[in-house]
């Protein structure tokens, strides 16, 4: 969730994070930026919200840029849009209502995207907001970009059909998790839920039964991407999405390919950060991440506009770090994002076996597994090191390597049988095998399944899973606590399927403690989700904090422009282009 701060009336609201994904360069090569002061505002002059987006020194309009990925995205229909290839692939086709200017190193501004400011708190009191669509948006096929589309792209989200992308649209405007037990989607129908109205063409409404003072973040994401209830295919949209950015989708082969190709009805003056450089963008699928680099190193043919999307694998982290003709052709960032043993509460419900599973875990196994400081760094919160009010804590101090007689007494001569359920990436079935030897070292008996990968996310989202583990991620969708802690373990949002509370966790007194931190003044936020990170790891052990990403990517020699967003710690293309 964004952060739970008011909208100036005038000037900005910054916020200041610390990265600190790894602290020494220990391969070769160049180290991470450990000391970059991570800062959001909201951009209150509304010529910050126009276009064009500035334009990139040494850009040319021209070639294709290849984006080689080892598995299928997940979703391109918006709505269901909530994976990192998604959100990073989303742009290029799908406006939002608001959207960031990130210059790569840090610095974000919320913009208007579809709308024309990031948002008018009418009253004050971020109960109600308006947005003014911008005059002169258009889709793929001329029709102009209304209020009324935007509605409708919101309104699907509601259909319990179109599960697997974010719920705070939804949960505010129903005031409950149980949304979809508040208001029934009709699809091809327009009809917009309780608190959504558009009370003219080009103004989008919203009416809370209480303060939500973050909406302006949360609609930057794609599920508040306009669609024409005629277009409208339900769960088959994600092959064939109507496009209302720079590029529409012009070839759909499941699990092969992603073609996208100029939209012509795309205008630069409304879009304050995108271009249209390439002629078209295609994914393509299949490609291991030491096949996808190796590729890219070589840096032959279409290759050569080319960037391999998995991070550099751990066989191929000293060769590209201790390559220096490699050096202006990788991309080395701090993240956002944490990763985590998930445990499921609902299966494994003794606190003993939580805590003996944080005891046993070999951190600094799983950081050589994935390739040593230049991927990951070890971490032991539930808020990764960029958040704010973040403070170190370590409740099971197993050392670096873990402590199997702590977890062997816990377990008091149980030997639990807990079943793993793994990507069928090679990058997850890496981290499983070592995490299998290291817990099976401490008592547990390990079984691993294999689960598709483009599959996984919707799949563990389910709660009646089969899996007692798993591997999650996640990267919180603003800089605050407010959109982690209350996200993955308030147990009040659990439902049958599309659950970020992945643990299933649910503690009364832990969601209560939410609702309390959400109503103090966001000054006052940070300390107290710090204080409640560790309440909840001492005294319920929900997940096993594993390490944070540090993004290490390597390209072709004619790809430009790319960087790793701020936002979520993946490679963005809002500026790519292809050098001649």
């Amino acid at each position: 969730m964004r952060a739970r701060t008011a909208v100036a009336a005038v000037g900005a609201i910054a916020l200041v994070v610390t990265l600190g994904a790894c602290t020494e360069n220990t391969g070769g090569g160049p180290s991470v930026d450990t000391g970059r002061q991570h800062t959001g505002i909201i951009a209150t002059d509304p010529a910050d919200s126009t276009g064009p987006a500035p334009a990139v020194e040494g850009a040319q309009r021209g070639g294709t840029f290849t984006v080689i990925r080892e598995t299928p995205i997940s979703h391109l229909d918006p709505q269901r849009t909530y994976s990192f290839a998604g959100l990073m692939a989303a742009p290029l086709f799908a406006r939002s209502l608001t959207t960031w200017k990130d210059d790569g190193q840090g610095n974000l501004v919320l913009v208007g995207d579809l709308a024309e400011t990031p948002g008018r708190d009418v009253d004050g009191d971020c109960t109600v907001w308006e947005f003014t669509v911008k005059d002169g948006v258009r889709f793929e096929d001329g029709r102009p970009v209304t209020a009324k589309e935007i509605g409708y792209g919101i309104a699907r989200s509601f259909d319990p059909a179109l599960t697997g992308g974010p719920t705070y649209l939804q949960e505010w405007l129903a005031d409950t998790p149980q949304y979809d037990t508040r208001w029934r989607f009709e699809p091809g129908r327009y009809a917009l839920p309780p608190g959504l109205t558009t009370p003219d063409e080009r103004t989008l409404r919203f009416e809370f039964a209480r303060a939500r003072c973050d909406l302006p973040y949360a609609v930057s994401l794609p599920s508040s991407a306009p669609l024409p209830p005629d277009r409208d295919t339900g769960i088959h949209l994600g092959a064939a999405p109507f496009s209302s950015g720079p590029y529409k989708v012009t070839r759909f082969r499941a699990g092969v390919e992603i073609v996208m190709e100029r939209n012509p009805h795309w205008d630069p003056a409304t879009d304050p950060v995108r271009h249209q450089y390439p002629d078209r963008f295609v994914w393509t699928f299949g490609p291991s991440p030491d096949a996808a680099t190796n590729r890219v190193i070589a840096d032959n043919g279409a290759d050569r506009s080319a960037l391999s999307w998995n991070y550099v694998p751990p066989s191929l982290v000293s060769r590209v770090a201790g390559d220096a003709a490699l050096r202006s052709r990788t991309l080395l960032s701090p993240t956002p994002s944490a990763n985590q043993l998930v445990i499921n509460n609902q299966r494994v419900t003794d606190l003993r076996v939580r805590q003996a599973l944080n005891y046993a875990v070999d951190r600094e196994g799983v950081v050589k597994v994935l390739g040593g400081a230049h991927v990951a760094s070890p971490a032991t919160t539930l808020m990764p090191p960029a958040t704010i009010g973040h403070r170190r804590y370590d409740a099971y101090p197993g050392g670096p390597t873990g402590d199997p007689d702590k977890a062997r007494e816990l377990l008091a001569g149980q030997s639990p049988e807990l079943v793993l359920g793994v990507a069928d990436s090679a990058q997850e079935q890496q981290v499983a095998t070592q995490l299998k030897g290291n817990l099976e070292r401490a008592g547990f008996r390990i079984v691993i399944r294999t689960i598709p990968d483009d599959a996984k996310l919707d799949e563990i989202k389910k709660r009646d899973n089969p899996w007692d583990l798993y591997l999650g991620s996640w990267a919180a969708d603003w800089p605050s606590g407010a959109s982690i802690l209350p996200v993955l373990y308030d147990g009040r949002s659990i439902r049958a399927a599309g659950n970020s509370n992945q643990s299933y966790f649910h503690h009364p007194t832990i969601n209560a403690e939410f609702d309390r931190i959400l109503a103090l003044p966001p000054p006052a936020q940070g300390p107290e989700w710090a204080k409640l990170d560790e309440r909840i790891m001492r005294e319920h052990a929900p997940v096993v904090p594993l390490y944070v990403d540090v993004a290490y990517l390597v390209h072709g020699s004619k790809v430009g422009g790319v960087f790793v967003s701020s936002v979520f710690g993946y490679p963005s293309f809002v500026t790519a282009h292809v050098k001649p």
